[in-house]
């Protein structure tokens, strides 16, 4: 299990994603794809890199807005995984042109 961050460690990852937020424990990021369909690309390209990292994001589709939220829920809070993913998933929603 990983060790949950504390909050300096938590903001200070933060810095380093600034289109995240905090909510409690665990981290959200809202991008709009140019469209429905590349929404749809984004979300299968992150549930593959989510997989590979053994670590799965809440996601929420609205036609073209999509919300993700991470936490490491077995060690009860964010940990590196959480932060190690949205910079993954930054760069998935980038190449695709989500904003």
């Amino acid at each position: 299990m990983a060790d949950t961050l504390d909050d300096t460690a938590v903001a200070d990852r933060l810095r380093d994603l600034p289109d995240w937020t905090r909510n409690g424990d665990e981290i959200r990021r809202e991008v709009k794809a140019p469209s429905f369909l590349e929404g749809i690309a984004v979300v299968d390209e992150v549930a593959r890199a989510a997989e590979d990292a053994d670590h799965h994001p809440d996601i929420d589709i609205r036609w073209r807005i999509l919300t993700f939220a991470l936490s490491t829920h077995s060690a009860g809070g964010l940990t590196g995984k959480d932060f190690d993913l949205a910079a993954v998933i930054d760069r998935i929603a980038g190449r695709h042109g989500a904003r």
